[in-house]
């Protein structure tokens, strides 16, 4: 066992080390800081650790770094040179020494977990006055985050999340914490601020970053976008010491690592996520970053408690000629979505659909030149809005606010504006105009529909796939639509499909 009366810093470890155990075969692990676990072991458990922890990344041998032979496409999680790990993956490390029998001893630094009473959370919450009481499921996950001090928080859309996060940062300003909150999106800067006042709290507890905004200030909540603060220097996050990232899922992973890796000094840490895209690498790295996942809640059973609006996907497959076919068949992918999106019966069918439909009508599209801009001629009209990454984010809001008090009106927008962290309770139907496999995609563009209304209880998903198979061999875009069939399967979700010759 430990010495409880020794010292945690770093330049005592190997002194205590050699002092608890003379032997060479028992692994020590200490934490350097809030961001890495130090292994001290032999070097051939080191080599093993390195290939234990050796992922491939998912699309490497498109990226040009694997193409020009800079880099071999995988990701090392533990560093075989420094024998350094994220702090996140510590239950992996002990699983991994578990599992080879291999004798280990925890510095008393690494693991810090507390002991809490929920009748003390729930009293802490009351105290906060926040309009309406705590679900279940946000309140428990309250108490796991107190609890462990950190956390990959697994919260689908419409759980609640930002009322999970604002306990939090009130019970770690009570603390007298400094706290930074991190964003994918301006849009989300705005909602973030506008959710806590509406919690009970003023706009002057909050400073917000992101750009023309200044980034220092004296207040100790911020709230900034990732792209704000990625490239400053480790000076500037020592004021932190403690961080949520929001949509964890949509940071690119070296800006993260860059921000999360800078926060040395900051014990508190909490990813908050509706998805994850299904691989082990992404998972492992935010685990690594934030800490280990906690399942808050999943969408199926939302719906099961009558908290979340009621879904039907309606999966419409469109058949095309022979002719053109035969002309696709030998199509690269990009060639095939060029293909598809100046498909002028294609275009034409999305927008009569998206014209007859009931209620309010989110189209979804991936490119802006090629087909944002082709269907938004088609349909414009006063009830009609565009959204792209050009539109302000000022902008983006007036069309939130717009539609969410219409019963009929259109958005056409990108998937990289409004398929993720949008909130529009008033939204009836989701079409689905460009083809996406991408699990992250899928399930946050369904979200932004999830949300209940006083006059909505149910959405409607309009899956456009595109059968353009000859002679047995199946196009890219068919191929993903089945990758979608598989997520409707895995999330419990109830869907039909429909087929529709183009001829």
């Amino acid at each position: 066992m430990l010495d409880k009366k020794e010292p945690a810093r770093y330049g005592d470890w190997i002194q205590w080390k050699l002092r608890q155990d003379r032997n060479k075969n028992i692994i020590f692990v200490h934490k350097i800081n809030d961001v890495h676990l130090q292994v001290e072991c032999e070097p051939h458990v080191s080599k093993e650790l390195s290939s234990f922890f050796e992922f491939e990344v998912p699309g490497a041998k498109f990226m040009p770094a694997y193409r020009n032979r800079i880099w071999d496409g995988k990701i090392r999680l533990f560093s075989q040179k420094t024998n350094k790990i994220y702090v996140g993956l510590l239950s992996y490390l002990e699983d991994f020494f578990k599992n080879n029998e291999l004798k280990y001893i925890l510095h008393d630094n690494v693991k810090d977990n507390k002991s809490i009473d929920p009748k003390d959370v729930e009293g802490f919450i009351k105290s906060l006055k926040i309009p309406f009481d705590a679900r279940d499921y946000q309140f428990n996950a309250i108490c796991t985050a107190i609890e462990k001090s950190r956390g990959l928080l697994l919260s689908p859309t419409a759980s609640g999340k930002s009322y999970i996060i604002y306990c939090l940062v009130r019970y770690y300003r009570m603390m007298n914490k400094k706290i930074l909150i991190l964003v994918p999106t301006t849009s989300l800067v705005e909602q973030m601020t506008n959710d806590f006042i509406s919690y009970g709290w003023t706009e002057s507890n909050i400073h917000k970053i992101y750009s023309g905004h200044d980034k220092q200030t004296d207040k100790s909540v911020v709230i900034s976008t990732w792209q704000s603060l990625y490239k400053l220097n480790k000076k500037y996050f020592d004021q932190y010491e403690c961080i949520f990232g929001d949509e964890a899922h949509t940071f690119k992973a070296k800006s993260l690592t860059n921000i999360m890796e800078k926060l040395e000094d900051c014990p508190y840490r909490f990813g908050f996520t509706g998805t994850l895209d299904g691989t082990q690498t992404h998972r492992l790295v935010l685990e690594g970053l934030f800490g280990k996942v906690e399942k808050v809640i999943s969408t199926k059973e939302l719906m099961d408690k009558k908290t979340l609006a009621q879904l039907n996907a309606n999966c419409i497959v469109l058949k095309y000629n022979e002719n053109e076919s035969k002309q696709v068949k030998d199509h690269k992918y990009s060639e095939e979505i060029n293909f598809l999106v100046s498909h002028n019966k294609r275009n034409n069918f999305i927008t009569n659909l998206c014209k007859k439909l009931k209620g309010n009508t989110l189209c979804l599209f991936q490119l802006v030149e090629k087909h944002g801009n082709v269907l938004y001629d088609m349909m414009k009209g006063n009830n009609t809005h565009y959204v792209h990454g050009g539109t302000s984010a000022e902008d983006r809001e007036k069309v939130r606010e717009l539609v969410n008090n219409s019963n009929n009106s259109i958005i056409i927008a990108s998937y990289g504006t409004f398929s993720t962290g949008i909130n529009i309770p008033n939204l009836n139907n989701i079409v689905f105009a460009s083809p996406s496999k991408s699990r992250i995609r899928v399930l946050q563009s369904i979200g932004r529909g999830l949300r209940k209304s006083t006059s909505k209880d149910s959405v409607l998903i309009y899956d456009i796939c595109d059968d353009l198979s000859y002679k047995g061999k199946k196009n890219y875009t068919l191929l993903h639509f089945e990758e979608r069939i598989n997520i409707y399967n895995e999330e419990s979700f109830t869907y039909k499909i429909d087929t529709l010759y183009l001829l």
